[in-house]
């Protein structure tokens, strides 16, 4: 890799690193941990998904993951159902509280934001906006696809 490359991918790491540090505050004031909030997303972008396979992507272990799906399901955000080939496999959907939930959660990140952009001066905006497009391939690189769906 070149100095340049290393340098850049440095301070991405430290950006993203504050911005989930401070988003993941925002939320607990909010009152869903960042487990529950990256949970529920993968459950509306990928639809239904068996706990394991959910905790695999969650990169937690399985008692943890059940663990997390029993403390949504309390609250009314995810549903519990049995796989109709094999009854032993426990499959998570999301409901429509919890839809809900993902709705208000990005609304309030989205605006939390736009208000912080709001106070960049215009040429800082525009360079963030030059960015994202790079930023999706980036990211759809990491993941293993080419490119990722659109910026929330």
């Amino acid at each position: 890799m070149s100095q340049r490359a290393d340098r850049l991918a440095a301070a991405l790491g430290e950006s993203t690193a504050r911005m989930q540090s401070l988003l993941r505050r925002y939320l607990a004031q909010k009152g869903v941990s960042l487990s529950q909030a990256r949970t529920l997303g993968t459950l509306e972008r990928e639809g239904p998904r068996p706990l394991t396979e959910l905790a695999t992507l969650e990169q937690v272990s399985q008692p943890a993951m059940s663990y997390l799906v029993t403390r949504m399901e309390l609250n009314g955000h995810v549903r519990r159902s049995s796989d109709a080939g094999d009854g032993r496999v426990v499959i998570v959907s999301i409901t429509a509280a919890g839809r809900a939930v993902v709705k208000e959660l990005l609304q309030r990140r989205a605006g939390l934001l736009a208000d912080h952009l709001s106070d960049l001066p215009s040429g800082e905006i525009a360079a963030l906006e030059a960015a994202l497009p790079a930023l999706s391939h980036l990211i759809g690189g990491l993941e293993g696809r080419r490119t990722v769906g659109a910026v929330r």
